[in-house]
């Protein structure tokens, strides 16, 4: 997918530089973008950067990336991109903070809460939560009126979709310029109204859980499910190859939260459990529904 444009005058905060953060990162660079990226330590900030420089280095081979400085010495486009990170605190003065830190409320929360005393008031804060309440997320913010969802997607640089979620408290200025900041980014945003999984992670993992419940149950193999609704339905991926690019352990914490605030039809089977408990989390293990060695 191609990248889009925001310019050079959009600095672009990102908190936590993996997976999710890092593909965050690539794609407002690819735009144009000053980013910084905020990770815990040295060895972290540093491995954050060579993520975002593979990324790029992916997308300019494949012809999905420009320079945005124009003509001139200044190297290829993935390294005028690259000359654009910086990694470190959160800045003053930072346009965006978008927070991708691990699914756990109270480190959003904590992290949200430093990072808008650290940008200060002009900044938006967006949290990349795929289910955690956006409204909630914001008690602990003191410009509640300034913070929204931008759930991204896993890879962040070929999805075009963006969830713009909006709790209570956002306001329409807040709306607004998130929808310019994701058409920004060559990318298609659908606003939803803070609710728990919003729109895509309570269908997909509903999807996701009957799946697993398929395996369990003897109705066919893993491969045979997904081929079935690849094939059938023209899904991209199958729903437990899915599971296990996410995390299994991320499927189980989701399925949980979203069966305590929806009920029992977001019950994680047992099957979940089982291979969580074991160390079974798909590909970051090795080893999910899938061998990935």
């Amino acid at each position: 997918m191609a990248a889009g444009r925001l310019g050079g005058t959009v600095n672009v905060a990102v908190i936590g530089g993996g997976r999710m953060g890092a593909g965050i990162a690539q794609v407002f660079l690819a735009t144009g973008a000053h980013v910084t990226v905020a990770e815990a330590g040295e060895r972290a900030s540093a491995a954050a950067r060579e993520r975002i420089a593979r990324g790029l280095r992916v997308a300019e081979e494949k012809g999905g990336l420009a320079r945005k400085d124009g003509p001139g010495d200044g190297g290829s486009p993935a390294e005028e991109a690259l000359a654009r990170l910086v990694t470190g605190p959160v800045p003053a003065g930072a346009d965006l903070v978008v927070e991708a830190v691990p699914e756990d409320a109270a480190l959003k929360v904590r992290v949200l809460a430093e990072a808008e005393k650290a940008a200060g008031p002009h900044a938006v804060l967006a949290t990349n939560t795929s289910s955690l309440s956006v409204g909630e997320l914001a008690a602990g913010l003191e410009r509640p009126e300034r913070f929204l969802g931008l759930h991204f997607f896993n890879p962040v640089p070929v999805q075009e979709l963006v969830e713009i979620v909006t709790a209570p408290a956002t306001s329409a200025e807040t709306l607004a310029r998130a929808k310019e900041w994701v058409a920004g980014l060559g990318k298609t945003g659908v606003v939803i109204r803070d609710s728990p999984g919003f729109a895509t992670s309570r269908l997909g993992v509903l999807v996701g859980l009957e799946a697993i419940r398929m395996v369990e149950e003897g109705v066919a193999s893993a491969e045979d499910i997904d081929r079935a609704m690849v094939l059938g339905y023209r899904y991209p991926m199958g729903p437990l190859r899915l599971g296990d690019l996410v995390g299994l352990d991320v499927r189980l914490a989701i399925a949980e939260y979203l069966c305590e605030r929806l009920g029992p039809r977001f019950e994680p089977p047992e099957l979940l459990r089982r291979k969580v408990a074991a160390g079974e989390l798909g590909r970051k293990t090795g080893r999910g529904f899938y061998d990935w060695d």
